[in-house]
């Protein structure tokens, strides 16, 4: 029986994806998956297309929702499943979360400019829209120039040859804590988004907890379930089978849902592929549903 599925895909309706919503819901039936949900970074603008295609083939199409959110000045990622997403609280948590994206992507432009290299908030507000810019988007839009900075040398590491990484290369060289262009983080609270999650109608499960930028610690995870935390991403393209195993043990320490998905943008991340993390399969479904709010 057909059981695998895929909670962390994203659309052409945020600013990093490849496919739209309707591509990804025949892409995932192809592959003969159960059910897919599209959490698009901090938009939910994938739905109701998707929903419709999923109707069309067959397809279970969970709403969801992939919230950027800040815990202690680091920057976590909180996946809202079965998230009513026309609902006015979930549009008002976007407008906000919006608001405080642009903000962030306008500072790191202008520090962008100040270490000389050419690029303006318009077209990067033009080449985005109606998407709040996310810094691997600024580095896409900084990185198609031929001469975007007059010392040429410092760019030649990321051009040609590392063309699908570099911007993922060059976020980690100048956006990181530390580099020239940081800017800190102006995101929304997660502590706030998870005590908002039941009015949402979604299920908060916390995204790729072992990624680079954010280091999930059990300290952490403490603090989350209190706050109403009910799943974790235990099965993602970020985690190392050490990492896996580690997340498993304390998704069952802490009776949080695992669940399974691969982050899946389509050319912005090439060696991700849609259904190919082989983890829970539609239990997961089950029992996220068991917790609805």
């Amino acid at each position: 029986m057909r059981d695998k599925i895929d909670l962390h895909l994203h659309s052409n309706r945020s600013s990093d994806g490849e496919y739209s919503p309707s591509e990804l819901v025949r892409m995932a039936h192809q592959l003969g998956l159960k059910a897919i949900a599209i959490a698009d970074h901090d938009t939910v603008a994938a739905y109701p297309e998707a929903l419709e295609a999923g109707r069309r083939l067959g397809l279970e199409v969970i709403p969801s929702v992939e919230i950027t959110t800040i815990y202690r000045e680091r920057e976590f990622h909180l996946l809202l499943p079965f998230v009513d997403w026309a609902s006015p609280t979930v549009k008002k948590l976007v407008k906000e979360v919006d608001f405080r994206r642009r903000q962030e992507a306008k500072e790191r432009v202008r520090r962008l400019q100040q270490l000389g290299f050419d690029i303006s908030w318009e077209e990067v507000e033009q080449a985005t829209a109606p998407f709040p810019p996310l810094g691997v988007t600024i580095a896409q839009i900084l990185l198609r120039k031929n001469n975007p900075h007059p010392d040429s040398r410092l760019l030649k590491y990321y051009q040609p040859e590392r063309r699908a990484q570099a911007p993922y290369l060059f976020y980690r060289d100048y956006f990181m804590e530390g580099q020239p262009a940081y800017v800190p983080r102006q995101n929304i609270s997660l502590l706030e988004v998870l005590e908002l999650a039941p009015a949402t109608g979604g299920v908060s499960v916390l995204a790729h907890p072992g990624a680079y930028f954010q280091k999930t610690t059990r300290e952490d995870l403490a603090v989350f379930r209190e706050k109403g935390l009910a799943g974790l991403e235990v099965y993602t393209s970020y985690h190392s089978p050490e990492e896996t195993a580690h997340y498993e043990q304390l998704a069952q320490e802490f009776d949080l849902v695992p669940t399974t998905g691969s982050d899946f943008h389509g050319y912005y991340k090439p060696h991700v592929r849609l259904g190919q993390i082989q983890g829970i399969g539609y239990e997961a479904v089950i029992r996220l549903k068991q917790r609805r709010p």
